[in-house]
């Protein structure tokens, strides 16, 4: 895989970060909204061939910049997540 470029959807409800190339979804940041400001972080998935190159990482930084650049607040329900929240200190500005 060349260079990592995330890349983001959103459909007005449900939306998602993930890295593609081709057509096959290579990560996956998915979430859903619970109102205007409130973000629900559901589910992140890495495929077997990427694990260990902190994809999940890098899907959540670009998840928290846009959160914080639209004022939204999160919930990360996704054990994933969470588990990164509670690692990552400087992320926990975003939570709700």
């Amino acid at each position: 895989m060349s260079e990592i470029k995330i890349q983001h959807e959103f459909d007005g409800k449900r939306g998602s970060f993930f890295l593609e190339e081709g057509a096959k979804r290579f990560g996956e940041m998915v979430y859903v909204m619970a109102g205007p400001k409130k973000m629900i972080i559901e589910h992140t998935e890495v495929d077997e061939s990427l694990k260990g190159q902190g994809i999940g990482g890098k899907l959540l930084d670009e998840l928290v910049a846009y959160v914080r650049k639209e004022e939204i607040k999160v919930i990360p329900l996704c054990p994933f997540a969470k588990a990164m929240f509670k690692k990552k200190e400087e992320l926990r500005d975003v939570l709700n």
